[in-house]
């Protein structure tokens, strides 16, 4: 969650970092592993992701089971080198999961949410088979994280105007113009330590302003479900859409980026 300004106890931002830390450590060692490790990750992360994306939308458990499932052949599918990997075959076969659960279910929102948690997972997957993989992804991530930071602090600070107050009472316009500026600078410091390419770099603030509509977005599907977090598995976070919201809209955009070269070669 980003942007927020209301005091947290001391006890919860301890908590907070702490559990923050651990995450970005396993994420940064999956990434760094690559294979099956980073694959592993992904796939129980999207998993744990389908269940919270039903549940906020009142889907009942056969259905949700159901959802997992179909979304598991895609996810597997996935699995570089064991696999064909992420491609255009996983593509189509991850939209003839969402197909095959609007048919078998009738519900348009869980066909959706299987496109919501599997497309960023073949983006992220995608990117790390590149040549520059590793500093490709963890810039993608990096930039979230930063927007996180960014928004979280200059929402405490500074506060002020409210950025969204139907989907989010608590983010304010500080808080984006925060986290984009933290973004950017990490965009900057990717591309003069580790070559970043320029069209990455200058797409960074505007990958932050969509890591935090991705924010505003689960936002709304919590405020509708009546919830304040779309799960209870990680202390001091809630659930894995919660830490991810802001991945989700930016992996695909960052992928594209990193393969547009070679449509042109």
């Amino acid at each position: 969650m980003t942007g927020v300004t209301p005091s947290k106890a001391p006890s919860d931002l301890l908590l907070r970092s702490v559990a923050g830390v651990g995450m970005v450590a396993l994420a940064v060692a999956a990434l760094v592993a690559g294979g099956m490790v980073l694959w592993l990750l992904c796939a129980v992360a999207g998993l744990f992701m389908m269940a919270e994306w039903s549940d906020l939308h009142g889907i009942d458990g056969r259905q949700k089971r159901l959802a997992q499932y179909s979304l598991f052949v895609p996810l597997a599918l996935m699995a570089s080198p064991l696999a064909a990997g992420p491609g255009f075959l996983t593509l189509g076969l991850l939209a003839g999961a969402a197909f095959f659960i609007v048919i078998v279910t009738g519900r348009k929102d869980l066909a959706i949410g299987t496109v919501y948690v599997g497309l960023p997972i073949l983006a992220l997957l995608l990117i790390r088979r590149q040549h520059e993989g590793v500093v490709w992804t963890l810039w993608a991530l990096s930039l979230v994280w930063a927007t996180d930071i960014g928004a979280y602090f200059a929402g405490r600070a500074i506060g002020g105007l409210k950025l969204a107050p139907r989907l989010s009472p608590s983010k304010t316009w500080a808080g984006l113009i925060g986290g984009v500026f933290l973004a950017s600078i990490v965009g900057a410091a990717f591309h003069g330590f580790y070559g970043l390419p320029l069209r990455m770099t200058l797409a960074t603030p505007a990958l932050a302003v969509l890591a935090q509509c991705g924010d505003l977005y689960e936002s709304s599907l919590k405020r509708r479900a009546g919830v304040k977090d779309s799960g209870t598995l990680i202390p001091g976070h809630g659930g894995v859409l919660d830490r991810l919201d802001g991945v989700v809209p930016v992996a695909p955009v960052a992928a594209l980026l990193a393969v547009l070269p070679h449509f042109y070669t």
